[in-house]
């Protein structure tokens, strides 16, 4: 029996209430299973923490996350302290220092959830968007000079790279070449930004060549967002900087009802770090302690961490009864229902433990 070595980092806001949610539902599924185990164990880091120790997670965080197989994450963020300390403190240091250089973010629209583009509806929106995740804009490098003085001055640097890019796209490429439509998008910003963004749309017709049978075409941002509303059929497996894909794989999760329902995984394909696998919902103080944080994101991202990990029949049991449950309209109010988490997780939970398949 495989036993997964799982690190979990609920971290801030809903993220504790979900991830708790989410851990319940792994150990149904793996008791359903009976072939491999879960052995969790939990890191306090997170707003709280640098509120006691002046920092997100300990100097040696990374070297204490390197034996696990796979990172559980909530959500990282609080109203009173500032955004970038708490991303570049704790989410963004594992991303970059574990190389997890394919952030993967599927959106479809589940049974049971109205979505609100009119006429479209389960089938009709199914997509998975890679975002490269180590450069691009969110490379961390620029900073300011003068501080506080009229004449001051702040750099943000794109970094893009060869070898990045060409990873990234050939990822996308080989995952387009999985799914049924072979059908891939490459977002790009090529007219305004000519040096990175053009090597950008010439590496991917390069890689390209290699999968002849993959369809792809080229749009630009502005246009994407477009499409993504007014002819979301057309659309299938899409690749983005690590900025552009951030920003449509939130209106994807809108479009297709609720970030809530929105799950991610940040994949170190070669597999010499632990992949990290995290809803992207992000903290949401406004309800946290409330009990009714959509815990589907979460389940989603578990999903993910299975199909990682080697168990594609556990994963899709899991994602087989997370529809079952939406489908029959056990859902959180922000995609229109009225349960709570809990009643939420039991649902999933109950669906698991009779499942046949």
């Amino acid at each position: 029996m495989n036993s997964y070595k799982i690190a979990a980092i609920p971290a801030d806001g809903i993220g504790p209430e979900v991830i708790r949610a989410g851990l319940a539902v792994l150990d149904a599924v793996a008791a359903r299973d009976g072939g491999f185990t879960v052995d969790v164990t939990e890191f306090d880091w997170g707003t709280d923490y640098y509120k006691r120790h002046g920092v997100m997670m300990p100097a040696d965080g990374p070297e204490q996350l390197k034996p696990y197989d796979a990172i559980y994450f909530g959500a990282v963020g609080a109203p009173d302290v500032p955004d970038h300390i708490t991303l570049w403190g704790l989410r963004l240091p594992i991303c970059q220092g574990f190389d997890q250089y394919a952030n993967v973010r599927p959106t479809r629209i589940l049974p049971g959830i109205k979505a609100p583009l009119v006429g479209v509806g389960p089938g009709d929106l199914d997509w998975v968007i890679v975002r490269e995740n180590s450069e691009g804009e969110y490379s961390g490098h620029g900073g300011r000079a003068h501080k506080g003085l009229p004449e001051e001055v702040a750099t943000e640097v794109s970094i893009f790279t060869r070898v990045g890019v060409t990873r990234i796209m050939r990822y996308a490429f080989a995952l387009a070449q999985q799914r049924p439509r072979k059908l891939l998008t490459v977002v790009t910003k090529s007219n305004a930004q000519r040096f990175g963004m053009v090597m950008w749309d010439e590496i991917a017709a390069e890689v390209a060549r290699e999968f002849p049978d993959v369809t792809w075409d080229k749009m630009l941002v502005d246009a994407m967002t477009v499409r993504m509303v007014l002819k979301p059929q057309s659309l299938d497996t899409i690749v983005a900087t690590n900025l552009h894909a951030d920003i449509l794989s939130d209106l994807a999760g809108a479009l297709a009802g609720s970030l809530g329902v929105a799950p991610t995984a940040n994949i170190d394909p070669e597999r010499r770090y632990p992949s990290m696998f995290e809803p992207i919902h992000g903290s949401a103080f406004d309800i946290t302690g409330k009990g009714i944080a959509n815990p589907v994101a979460s389940f989603w991202t578990a999903a993910q961490m299975l199909e990682h990990l080697g168990e594609p029949a556990a994963a899709t049991r899991l994602m087989a009864a997370v529809e079952q449950v939406c489908a029959a309209g056990i859902m959180t109010q922000d995609v229109g229902g009225t349960a709570t988490t809990q009643e939420v997780t039991d649902a999933v939970i109950d669906a698991v433990r009779g499942a046949n398949a």
